[in-house]
């Protein structure tokens, strides 16, 4: 379990570091509209990349 666990965090890690090295000025526009952003706005965001997340892994599995 804590080995899946661990490939899991580095993939995560692996695919949020992406953006920001391959296109690092498009990902400073998004961190600034996301801190203008209200925290509900961005609350639904994390929904919905938490659902899409779960039902990818749920279709892979």
């Amino acid at each position: 379990m804590w080995q899946e666990l661990s490939v899991a965090l580095s993939l995560v890690l692996i695919i949020e570091g992406l953006l920001p090295f391959l296109s690092p000025d498009r990902w400073r526009v998004l961190a600034y509209r996301m801190a203008d952003m209200n925290s509900r706005h961005v609350r639904i965001a994390g929904l919905i990349s938490m659902l899409s997340g779960l039902i990818l892994l749920s279709l892979l599995r």
